[in-house]
């Protein structure tokens, strides 16, 4: 309860200090992609963006979406209230042009505070672009329902605290950070890939997990992707078997959705 009580009060230290953003009513939140779902998840009409949407509890029109990977022009970040960088099929030791468009932004946005949320592939791009190190997997893929446990930092962090100190999160990724920014602090980690969130700052978080994968979305990754998961000899119906739907990692992006509520930066119907 005490963790609880002093994470409330950060929120509302940092909410304070935002309030030079208060006259502003029409700022979205972003939804920098980097990439789609798998095929199978495609073909139902659904996406990354529509995930997030779905578990933030906010209306639609708060949030505008931009497709990093496919070259589209972002969004003044006058206009940008908060960002969320999602997963990808990509991988970040590729090096691809948009990523050092991606980072420049990041950079800029980081610097003048704007909150921002790293997913999975925007977890690693995040702290890539403050000069940490990505690497593949040395146990290989990550899939599937996995338990984090939180570091001693977390207890007062804004989106961190008062979560217990162990729970389930959804990952799917072949790729982990293997060395943080100078700068950035460790809040979470799990036996099978050590590193799985970190802070940057006051208000840049990344996360290796997905709060947007249901048990659901997990199967159908795990389904899609079966025969690589068998030859590398992982069990595919034991993983998907075992798959949750895990509510602390939508409690955690729920908060980091509502750091601009109170500011009042855009509108809510």
């Amino acid at each position: 309860m005490k963790h609880l009580i002093i994470a409330k009060a950060n929120f509302r230290i940092l909410n304070k200090s935002f309030r030079f953003m208060n006259n502003v009513v029409d700022k979205k939140i972003l939804i920098l992609k980097t990439g789609n779902t798998i095929k199978g998840l495609l073909e139902k009409g659904k996406d990354f963006e529509d995930w997030f949407v779905d578990c933030s509890g906010l209306a639609k029109n708060v949030f505008i979406i931009r497709s990093l990977h496919l070259g589209e022009s972002l969004v003044d970040l006058s206009q940008i209230a908060a960002i969320i960088i999602t997963g990808s099929p990509a991988f970040i030791t590729d090096e691809e042009t948009w990523n050092f468009i991606g980072a420049s932004y990041i950079r800029e946005a980081h610097g003048i505070g704007i909150p921002i949320l790293g997913v999975c592939y925007g977890h690693q791009l995040l702290a890539w672009t403050f000069g940490g190190k990505v690497a593949f997997n040395e146990e290989g893929r990550n899939i599937g329902t996995i338990t984090i446990n939180l570091k001693e930092p977390a207890r007062n962090d804004l989106l961190f605290g008062g979560l217990p100190e162990r729970f389930n999160v959804n990952v799917s990724h072949q790729q982990s950070v293997v060395e943080l920014p100078s700068k950035a602090i460790e809040l979470a980690s799990s036996n099978s890939n050590n590193l799985q969130a970190f802070r940057l700052g006051e208000t840049s978080w990344g996360v290796q997990f997905h709060p947007e994968f249901s048990k659901d979305i997990v199967r159908k990754y795990i389904e899609e992707r079966s025969i690589k998961i068998k030859e590398e000899g992982l069990d595919p119906e034991m993983l998907a078997s075992l798959a949750l739907n895990t509510p602390n990692s939508v409690i955690l992006f729920q908060r980091f959705c509502h750091l601009a509520k109170d500011k009042k930066v855009y509108q809510f119907s």
